[in-house]
């Protein structure tokens, strides 16, 4: 019996890995295919396009998924696919942006209004959480990619504003218009990105506890699991 609830519990934890797995590849896919759709079909002429393609390479997306990605932008009618930022709050106040990919915003709409409902928190207008935050670039680079006074030193160069050093990656920080002239400087020095994107940056953190702390994960984690939503940026911070 101990054998079998071993096994058990392997395949729940594989099960989930691959869930989450397949949910990240599909939203890469989906950026892929619009980069590729509103933009040249070759990389090298496609700064957005060719930042998908580096960013599901660091997850490991396979060849294949990557290439039937942009071969579906050739085919696919995706004149009413939108990119839309939806605003809302959690509880204890907490500011959440979510950004999304949809043919069909009135069905996107009514999603992510439920979801916030259900979580004890409310969608609202566009602009009524963003004065919390700040748009920048941010580029990612893997720790091993680079050591951390040369992507420095090439960051600066290049224009950024700043540039950090975390456990496992690199982090640059530029002004969002600059984003893609930046990040093709620093390809000189640098093959593989972790990930290139306009974010979100909180201007405050809020803090939350108990319940309350519960609830606004649960709400943060069903807001990223929807089919249409890209990122969720938010000033929540667990107390120490």
């Amino acid at each position: 019996m101990a054998g079998h609830s071993h096994w058990a519990g392997i395949k729940h934890k594989k099960g989930r890995a691959d869930k989450e797995r397949s949910k990240i590849f599909s939203k890469l896919s989906k950026e892929i295919t619009v980069a590729a759709k509103l933009g040249d079909k070759d990389p090298l002429m496609n700064p957005r396009l060719r930042s998908a393609i580096q960013a599901a390479r660091s997850s490991n997306m396979p060849k294949d998924n990557i290439e039937r990605a942009i071969d579906k932008s050739k085919s696919l009618d995706q004149s009413n696919f939108e990119k839309i930022r939806y605003e809302g709050f959690g509880k204890d106040k907490v500011a959440i942006i979510v950004e999304a990919l949809t043919d069909n915003k009135n069905r996107t709409a009514s999603k992510l209004r439920t979801i916030f409902q259900k979580n004890g928190g409310n969608l609202g207008t566009q602009g009524s959480a963003a004065h919390n935050f700040k748009q920048i670039g941010v580029i990612r680079i893997d720790i091993n990619e680079i050591k951390d006074d040369k992507i420095f030193e090439l960051a600066i160069d290049a224009g950024a504003d700043d540039c950090f050093t975390f456990e496992n990656f690199h982090e640059i920080h530029c002004g969002s218009e600059d984003i893609y002239s930046i990040k093709k400087k620093i390809e000189s020095g640098v093959e593989n990105f972790i990930s290139t994107e306009i974010e979100w940056l909180p201007l405050n953190k809020v803090s939350s506890k108990g319940e309350n702390l519960e609830d606004i994960k649960k709400l943060l984690e069903l807001l990223d699991d929807d089919d249409d939503v890209q990122r969720v940026y938010s000033n929540f911070g667990e107390e120490d």
